[in-house]
């Protein structure tokens, strides 16, 4: 591990003020970013500690939520208004990693978690353009099975690995920032990028600009909600693929759908083409699969991870069928 600075921080002020202008890192639970210090995969020559700044989970007056991001998964989880209001969201904490490291995540850290791709943690045997930029990237070529489908571009096929941010982008969450220019809020579906030319830069963050809240709105589909994560093993391991999804039903017909997708692309993967072909239809098995089909048409997959295509369709179906009664 590189030498480094280490200082605590008290509220975002402070952060904002030790952080300056080097090459400094936020530091939340320390469950990802120092694996990679460990690896050297990340050198920051300072870290500022933000998880001990005030984690609050706040109702709004519309019947919104604002949660701290130094909030810990396991807190948010348990949150009764999170159970009752927006259960996709405590079931996509729960499915993430395990107990212990729930207790130490912070909601801030969460948006920031790194790939899992073997290749970006192989810097001593692989080249990866995420870890090097214009390296190359091995996984193309290599064990893919676990990679992107959606989104891909020719210099990555890595996927994000956080569950809790798929149940936030079918919530339509907003990341509150503060940064040396002042503050600004910007939609979770914006706040992660797709690789395209330069797969190193994963989000819109400024340099030494800090997450210090997310907010979800109010909606009627959010109540009527789930996640199904589909993974290898039934504890601590990344999805296969997962579906966040929720939706408001009128007069026997879909008035409001929210779906997204985990494990196929390098961003939480907002399913809206399957949402606007599924509003003002009938909640079936074989409406839900039209819609999956449309969805998935733009998949480009590897010769190793083509099966995640019917299989994302599958656990589409299976999850709106578990919130609708639809046969399955």
């Amino acid at each position: 591990m590189t030498p480094f600075q280490y200082q605590r921080a008290t509220d975002a002020a402070d952060a904002l003020a030790l952080a300056g202008a080097g090459q400094c890192r936020f530091l939340g639970g320390g469950t990802n970013l120092v694996d990679l210090m460990r690896q050297n995969i990340e050198t920051p020559a300072a870290l500022v500690d933000v998880s001990r700044m005030p984690a609050s989970i706040e109702q709004e007056g519309d019947g919104g939520l604002v949660i701290g991001a130094a909030v810990r998964n396991s807190v948010l989880a348990a949150h009764p208004v999170v159970r009752a209001r927006y259960p996709v969201l405590s079931r996509a904490l729960l499915a993430g990693a395990s107990a212990q490291i729930r207790n130490m995540a912070t909601v801030g850290g969460n948006l920031l978690q790194r790939t899992r791709c073997a290749y970006f943690y192989d810097p001593a045997g692989s080249r990866c353009n995420k870890r090097v930029p214009g390296a190359g990237c091995d996984a193309i070529d290599g064990f893919s099975r676990n990679h992107a489908i959606l989104g891909t571009s020719p210099n990555c096929i890595a996927t994000h690995p956080s569950d809790m941010c798929i149940a936030l982008a079918a919530l339509d969450a907003t990341v509150h920032l503060c940064g040396p220019d002042g503050t600004r809020h910007v939609p979770l579906l914006d706040f992660h990028r797709l690789p395209a030319n330069d797969p190193h830069i994963e989000t819109v963050l400024r340099p030494a600009e800090l997450i210090t809240a997310i907010s979800i709105a109010p909606n009627a589909a959010a109540a009527h909600s789930r996640y199904r994560k589909v993974r290898d093993r039934s504890s601590y391991a990344f999805a296969l693929v997962s579906v966040a999804a929720g939706l408001d039903l009128a007069d026997g017909r879909i008035r409001d759908i929210r779906i997204a997708f985990g494990g196929v692309a390098a961003k939480p993967w907002r399913a809206l083409q399957a949402e606007s072909i599924l509003r003002g239809e009938a909640p079936t098995r074989e409406n839900f699969l039209r819609a999956a089909d449309a969805e998935l048409a733009a998949a480009k997959p590897t010769e190793a991870n083509a099966f995640k295509i019917e299989l994302a369709k599958r656990t589409m179906a299976a999850v709106l069928g578990e919130l609708t009664g639809a046969s399955t």
